[in-house]
């Protein structure tokens, strides 16, 4: 999609601190960061929001989790525990309609978020 932030970033097109990317996935750092730790990782293929998902989708979204926990890994969350979370349309906090999850660590987490 031409005017998705997401897909821009992904893409090159703008600029990002990124963490990681491969044919289907890339991660990189949030430009306004939540936790000492605070990355997004997105699939490169634009999928709106989790309500777009599709069965077709769930081999991918598997391996989405399995980056996310490598990438945790690596930045040293692994022991000391992180949050992976993506939100769902305006009322639930989504602000850029491309799936993205959200990994933060570094700091302690409260429930409910608020």
């Amino acid at each position: 999609m031409q005017e998705c932030l997401f897909c821009k970033i992904a893409s090159g097109a703008i600029p990002s601190k990124k963490v990681y990317e491969d044919a289907d996935f890339f991660a990189f750092e949030d430009i306004a960061p939540q936790a000492p730790t605070h990355i997004l990782i997105i699939p490169k293929k634009h999928i709106p929001t989790l309500n777009d998902i599709t069965e077709a989708d769930g081999p991918m979204m598997g391996r989405l989790m399995v980056l996310a926990s490598k990438i945790a890994r690596e930045r040293g969350l692994d022991a000391k525990g992180f949050r992976l979370l993506a939100n769902c349309l305006e009322p639930a906090g989504q602000s850029v309609f491309h799936l993205h999850f959200h990994l933060m660590g570094g700091r302690v987490f409260r429930w409910p978020p608020g």
